[in-house]
């Protein structure tokens, strides 16, 4: 349940950071790296966490090998990580990121970064 007196991460929207190539966020580091995730959460607004630091990495990683990944999917190799994380975290910050832009859902259940995403995460300088 919503608490009216506890602000919600990345709703206000004059401090939110519209995701453009062009903010030039991620410097040299390597693609896929924490620091460019780091860099990618802030820039939707959204806090830092372990899970999802683990959740977008599984996604890049899954997207390198020209695999897609359900729930189920991210979860089972979160786990194959020793990453011991629910099935329904898992789930939840899946849908947070979609619902704030980060995550794309495909028509066949699986999961992707958005192609904001991917262009700030290749952007370097």
């Amino acid at each position: 349940m919503h608490n009216a007196q506890v602000p919600m991460e990345g709703k206000p929207g004059s401090s939110r950071v519209t995701p453009t190539a062009s903010n030039g966020v991620f410097g040299s580091a390597e693609r896929g790296s924490n620091e460019q995730i780091k860099r990618l959460l802030k820039s939707y607004g959204l806090r830092t966490s372990l899970i999802r630091l683990k959740v977008i990495d599984a996604l890049l990683k899954a997207a390198d090998e020209n695999r897609r990944l359900g729930v189920r999917g991210v979860h089972s190799q979160l786990l194959g990580l020793d990453i011991p994380l629910s099935f329904l975290s898992v789930r939840e910050v899946l849908k947070r990121l979609c619902s704030e832009g980060v995550v794309t859902l495909n028509p066949d259940k699986s999961y992707s970064l958005h192609h904001q995403a991917v262009a700030l995460l290749s952007t370097g300088e």
